[in-house]
């Protein structure tokens, strides 16, 4: 009776062990690895050339102390760029909510439409992609080299109630737009990577969130994202409805 109780006991005691063991076989370094290895040009396998997914928006302006929230759908597309370490990012969000709005880019310019102003916004960000770590605009373009251009650490908590990864990053540069940014690991990427050496079957990032220095703070949460649809570049060069007014900002003050 004895043996057959302690043979019960070890059972449920390794039972109830086996998924803090499996928890703390990851480190920060493989979570860091789920985020960079998939968008990095070093010709090895397992990269995500393009990913869509639904996304939901909110907006805390602090000096308001005002909620602003969107959702919609986005679409991104990496290309193989020369003479640097990470590919070029073209995007598409389309907005359904609050209102209709369509923001594009090539990855040299973008395009912000707003059908209820009938204006274009069209900006030259090609000098943006060049300093990735310093716009959240062009956060995309730098997944392949978050540790060169962030310090990263576990968020508080380092993990969510469903167990997915928080990073913390911080730019190594000073940046007038943003001071850190959040970023929500899928957790079944990260064991793909542990388990099975294998990146790219699914996009790693959940949510990100971007605090800039004035206390302001946007939070953007991905679901039902698809990879590797074998989108076409042309997919992101924006058509211009007619008769609406085109606005070209002069500086550089652009950012979402």
């Amino acid at each position: 009776m004895k043996r057959t109780l302690l043979t019960v006991f070890t059972f449920l005691a390794v039972t109830l062990l086996l998924p803090l063991c499996a928890s703390a076989a990851v480190g920060l370094s493989d979570v860091i690895r789920t985020l960079e290895q998939p968008f990095q040009q070093d010709g090895s396998p397992g990269k995500i050339q393009d990913f869509e997914a639904d996304f939901f928006q909110e907006s805390h302006l602090a000096s308001l102390d005002k909620l602003q929230r969107g959702r919609g759908r986005v679409s991104v597309r990496f290309e193989e760029s020369r003479g640097d370490q990470v590919p070029l990012a073209m995007f598409r969000w389309l907005y359904d909510q609050p209102t209709n709005q369509e923001i594009v880019s090539n990855g040299e310019t973008m395009w912000v439409y707003l059908p209820e102003n009938l204006q274009v916004i069209q900006s030259d960000i090609s000098e943006l992609n060049q300093n990735s770590a310093d716009n959240p605009a062009t956060f995309l373009t730098g997944l392949g080299n978050l540790s060169r251009d962030f310090q990263i650490t576990y968020g508080y908590p380092n993990q969510d109630v469903e167990g997915n990864y928080v990073l913390e990053l911080r730019p190594r540069r000073t940046s007038a737009l943003f001071n850190r940014l959040l970023i929500v690991v899928d957790r079944d990427a990260v064991l793909d990577l542990v388990e099975n050496g294998t990146t790219g079957r699914l996009y790693p990032i959940l949510s990100t969130s971007v605090y800039d220095p004035y206390d302001n703070m946007t939070l953007i949460e991905f679901s039902n994202a698809r990879v590797n649809r074998g989108m076409s570049r042309l997919s992101f060069d924006f058509i211009m409805p007619p008769g609406v007014e085109v606005i070209r900002p002069s500086g550089m003050e652009m950012g979402f």
